[in-house]
């Protein structure tokens, strides 16, 4: 069964409480559950993964190397400013990471650092961004796993 991780970077815990008007209202927990309900309906293994601090991400990251995590679908939030040591360890992991952002960063004058590292950035989808780029782990991981040398 493919297993994949969503990784949560620094303010997402708080998502619901946190600048509505750019976040919308619905809650880490709410969003939890329609992750894992996604995870459900399409038969692959979800754990989502929250931090405010770098460190631990980066940790939580080996681990999944060692857990045999198929791919990372992170919002990397608060780490996308200065987060170049999360960069270098995406960059060193064996499996693919696709970005996630509930808004259109872009559009509203930010960079991530981290995209460099990633197959793909989805953007501004707000929480739908999310489903979207699990979907597009998923087949990233069907196609690889027919073709062991795309990554």
């Amino acid at each position: 069964m493919t297993k994949l991780l969503v990784l949560q970077g620094a303010n997402m815990a708080y998502l619901g409480r946190r600048q509505p008007e750019l976040y919308g209202t619905t809650t880490a927990a709410e969003l939890d559950q329609k992750l894992h309900e996604h995870a459900r309906c399409n038969a692959y293994e979800l754990e989502i993964f929250y931090t405010h601090i770098e460190g631990e991400a980066i940790e939580r990251l080996y681990q999944a190397v060692d857990q045999g995590v198929d791919g990372v679908v992170m919002n990397p939030a608060g780490f996308l400013y200065a987060g170049y040591a999360l960069r270098d360890c995406l960059r060193a992991v064996s499996f693919p990471y696709i970005e996630v952002h509930i808004t259109n960063i872009e559009k509203r004058g930010m960079h991530s650092v981290l995209a460099e590292a990633s197959v793909g950035v989805i953007a501004g989808f707000g929480l739908e961004s999310y489903i979207l780029g699990l979907e597009a782990m998923l087949r990233l991981h069907r196609y690889t796993s027919e073709s062991p040398q795309v990554r």
